[in-house]
């Protein structure tokens, strides 16, 4: 392994504009570079890489993948691409560092960690909220005792984004549960740490039969209770609350990557974030660079996940994933395909 952590950026699209930008941008990245981009229309990937002073572009994937100039690819295509796009990176030897959802369902997900643990190289999930200093702050409340047994999380997501290709079309993987409802998904996870004991959700399809609401309620050993709206026609306020017998946390919105909690004293705690010079197109985005931080951290390191997004955080929250929408009524094709 180089000294510099060399990353391939694959697909040129909005999240990867983002993620880029919030590496460049950050005064601490370390020995981290962003050496090159791969899209399919190669003028897209050229532009991208003027924007973002990448030297290299390809117009192949594969190519990418072959190439000798990169460590780790971070994919940001969509999410029916995840599975191949990753297993390519992997089988050419390179670390991946994927958005989620990590693939569209369960099988595709042990899948895809059987072989990169195969391969012994490093794989995680881009569920960047688990690496947020409001996060890590948060959990410090916890640890600490101050809200004593943990019993009630609510959570909500709400985005009109109803017309969104991405997540309106089947074909393209579209699904509120996979695209914004993963964040609540992970949140419940982050506090209850265990699996649920059941899974109840219900909630409204599209003409497409794409989920675009619902509402889930993840029931946990110990009498905990985690209540889960997910909505992509509205904007609801985007914050968490964790409750306990002696207190209780609020994340401020946007709770998928804040800034700002009220802690359990009732005191208001902000943590800000960077900036650029090049605008985002999500909220918050700057907070990407604390994942390729963490990835940097673990290569490095040897590790071939993530302590804080481990493989097994990966495999529930797919499984969580596929029984929502199967409780829905909402199906893919590759549901009905098995993979090695």
């Amino acid at each position: 392994m180089t000294k510099t952590i060399r990353w391939g950026i694959v697909s040129a699209g909005k999240i990867s504009h983002d993620f880029v930008n919030a590496v460049n941008s950050y005064p601490h990245k370390g020995d981290q570079q962003i050496i090159a981009v791969a899209a399919r229309d190669k003028e897209r990937a050229t532009d991208f890489a003027r924007l973002h002073n990448i030297p290299k572009v390809f117009d192949s994937y594969l190519d990418l993948a072959k190439s000798n100039d990169i460590d780790v690819a971070y994919i940001g295509a969509l999410n029916p691409d995840h599975y191949n796009l990753a297993k390519l990176f992997l089988e050419h030897g390179k670390h991946v560092l994927c958005e989620k959802p990590l693939c569209l369902n369960l099988k595709q997900a042990q899948s895809l960690i059987s072989f990169a643990e195969e391969k012994k190289l490093f794989l995680m999930e881009a569920v960047w909220s688990r690496f947020s200093p409001v996060y890590l702050a948060f959990e410090k409340e916890i640890q600490s005792g101050k809200l004593g047994d943990l019993k009630h999380v609510e959570v909500n997501f709400g985005v009109p984004i109803i017309n969104v290709d991405r997540l309106r079309k089947k074909e393209l993987g579209g699904s509120a549960i996979l695209d914004i409802g993963i964040y609540t998904l992970q949140f419940a996870q982050f506090v209850f740490k265990d699996e649920p004991v059941k899974v109840t959700a219900v909630g409204n399809l599209n003409e497409d039969g794409v989920d675009i609401v619902q509402t889930v309620v993840l029931e946990y050993k110990d009498d905990r209770r985690a209540v889960l709206n997910v909505d992509a026609r509205v904007k609801l306020w985007n914050n968490a609350t964790v409750v306990g017998t002696k207190g209780r946390i609020t994340i401020e919105e946007p709770f998928h990557f804040p800034d700002t909690f009220i802690n359990a004293e009732g005191n208001i705690v902000k943590i800000p974030l960077h900036t650029s010079n090049i605008d985002y197109n999500f909220q918050n985005s700057a907070g990407l660079v604390f994942q390729s931080l963490e990835v940097s951290r673990c290569i490095r390191a040897g590790l071939l996940e993530s302590p804080q997004m481990s493989h097994r955080e990966s495999i529930t929250l797919a499984k969580l994933e596929d029984t929502i929408r199967k409780q829905l009524g909402v199906h893919f094709e590759v549901d009905d395909q098995e993979f090695p």
